[in-house]
C-alpha cells in the first residue's frame, strides 16, 4: 500500500462520525483478513466497539468471554502482542483462549493496545486465516491507527456521556477552554508528554472515568491534588492519574 492510503485511512478515523465503522481503515491498508476493537474495564465497560466479520466478532467474544487471550495481555503491557502462528504457539499467559481461537481456524492474530497519554481504552485485534508476519511497516502503521482510533473511542464515549448528563457535565467543547481548564491541560502535557491537541481530551476523559465535572477535575490537577506524572521510572505514557495526598 502506499503513504497516500494510509494518510487517508488515518483521515477516516481522525474525521470519522459516531457512526462510522473504525474496523475498516485497518483493513484498507494491512495485509490482515479481518480487525475488531473493543474497550476493555472502566469507564467504558467491556464490550465489542466493531468488528469486521463473524470471525473477527468472534475473536472478540473468545478474549472478552474468557478474559485472557493477546487482547487482555497487550492491555496489560503497553505494547502489542503479535502471534504469527497460532497453529505452533504455546502461550502460558493465555492457553485456553489459544485453543478456542485455534479451533475457530485463525491462523495468525495481532493485538495493539489503544492509549491515550496514561488512559487505557481498549485494544485493537487483527487476525489472519493462514499464519503471517506483519513487516516494519505494517506495524508501524498499525500502531499509528490505533493511537487514532484511542482518541476517537474516547471521544465517543465522552460525547455520549454530556449527552445523558442531567446538566452536571458541560457539553459544550468550546467551554473547555476556560482558563482554569486550559492551565490544567498544560499541567497535563508536562507531565505525560501528550502533545496539546490530546491533553483536553485526556482531561475531559479522566473526569468522565471519575464521574466529576471537567472544571473540577481541572482545579484538582491545578492545586496539584491529583498528578498525572508517572513515578515508576517508566516512560511518562505508560503511568497513570493519581492523587498525590495518597
Amino acid at each position: 500500500m502506499s503513504g497516500s492510503d494510509f494518510a487517508a485511512a488515518l483521515a477516516a478515523i481522525h474525521g470519522g462520525g459516531d457512526d462510522d465503522d473504525l474496523c475498516e481503515p485497518f483493513l484498507s491498508v494491512l495485509p490482515v483478513t479481518g480487525a475488531a476493537i473493543s474497550t476493555l474495564g472502566n469507564p467504558f465497560g467491556i464490550e465489542t466497539v466493531c468488528a469486521s466479520d463473524a470471525d473477527a466478532a468472534r475473536l472478540d467474544e473468545i478474549q472478552l468471554d474468557l478474559g485472557e487471550g493477546p487482547c487482555w495481555q497487550a492491555l496489560r503491557t503497553g505494547k502489542p502482542v503479535l502471534e504469527p502462528d497460532l497453529g505452533r504457539a504455546t502461550s502460558t499467559q493465555w492457553p485456553v483462549a489459544l485453543q478456542a481461537m485455534r479451533a475457530t481456524g485463525l491462523g495468525a492474530v495481532f493485538a495493539f493496545p489503544m492509549r491515550l497519554g496514561s488512559f487505557d481504552v481498549g485494544v485493537v485485534d487483527l487476525y489472519t486465516h493462514v499464519p503471517s508476519r506483519l513487516g516494519a511497516r505494517p506495524l508501524h502503521e498499525a500502531a499509528a491507527l490505533s493511537a487514532a482510533t484511542a482518541r476517537q473511542v474516547l471521544r465517543r464515549a465522552v460525547r455520549r456521556a454530556e449527552s445523558e448528563a442531567d446538566g452536571s457535565a458541560d457539553p459544550d467543547p468550546g467551554r473547555h477552554s476556560r482558563r482554569e481548564v486550559h492551565q490544567a491541560s498544560g499541567m497535563l502535557i508536562a507531565q505525560t508528554g501528550v502533545p496539546p491537541e490530546d491533553a483536553l481530551l485526556m482531561l475531559r476523559g479522566h473526569a468522565f472515568a471519575a464521574g466529576r465535572s471537567v472544571r473540577e477535575l481541572a482545579a484538582d490537577v491545578i492545586a496539584r491534588r491529583i498528578d498525572f506524572t508517572d513515578h515508576t521510572g517508566t516512560a511518562p505514557s505508560g503511568g497513570s492519574s493519581h492523587d498525590s495526598n495518597s
